[in-house]
């Protein structure tokens, strides 16, 4: 994988991606988590440590920590422990030597497998339970692929995050707005605000060039009831 170091020091998005720009608040909304399992997740230790290291208190999140959350969050919603999550994020750093294992491609590719190997030597009940049937291991790599494709990846790292389901056109995406929820590259805010002064679907549309369908993904994302 490339040097994150050096990556630091070229084109401005890159640089980015490690700018505290995520506020807990808005991003437990992203990820339809509790603020404070989110601080949890940052800040309690399980029996290995914190699930997700590298948080300063008071500080926002970088591009990079937010996916890093959004796939601990896929993972409890999937019945993983922290203990888990924690091992597993351990073993890719070491192994890939990454700074955000989570964030990065072989994670898509190989980071399930890791989980299901942890599971046969680590005495860890609540992996069992996932990797055990109802379908058994198969069963476990098709899910964790489908939410996975929320995520798209470029240069091994995850450059664009579906947040909404690929089936909405919003997306989280550092090269564009500063990595605010855009539709059509528009941060959806915007149209919030618009439509909340009055404009109509059809204003905006003619006023930014862009679909109808963006706009009503943008508005429903922003919590818009028509």
């Amino acid at each position: 994988m490339p040097d994150l170091i050096a990556v630091r020091k070229v084109e401005p998005w890159r640089r980015r991606l490690y700018l505290p720009t995520y506020r807990i608040s808005e991003v437990a909304r992203y990820v339809h988590e509790s603020p404070q399992a989110i601080a949890n997740w940052y800040y309690r230790e399980t029996q290995t440590g914190v699930t997700l290291p590298g948080k300063e208190h008071g500080k926002s999140l970088s591009y990079l920590q937010l996916i890093e959350l959004a796939v601990v969050s896929i993972f409890r919603k999937l019945g993983v422990s922290l203990t888990s999550i924690r091992k597993a994020r351990q073993y890719l750093a070491q192994n890939f030597n990454s700074e955000y294992p989570f964030a990065e491609y072989k994670f898509k590719t190989e980071g399930f497998h890791v989980l299901l190997d942890l599971s046969q030597f680590e005495l860890d009940e609540d992996m069992k339970l996932v990797v055990a049937d109802r379908g058994g291991q198969l069963a476990w790599e098709q899910v964790m692929e489908d939410r996975l494709l929320e995520f798209d990846y470029e240069y091994e790292l995850v450059l664009k995050w579906h947040l909404a389901g690929r089936q909405s056109l919003v997306v989280i995406d550092p090269r564009v707005a500063f990595g605010a929820p855009t539709v059509s590259g528009l941060p959806t805010w915007i149209l919030k605000g618009r439509f909340n002064a009055g404009e109509s679907i059809n204003d905006i549309k003619e006023d930014f060039n862009i679909s109808e369908n963006a706009i009503i993904d943008g508005l429903k994302f922003e919590g818009v009831n028509f």
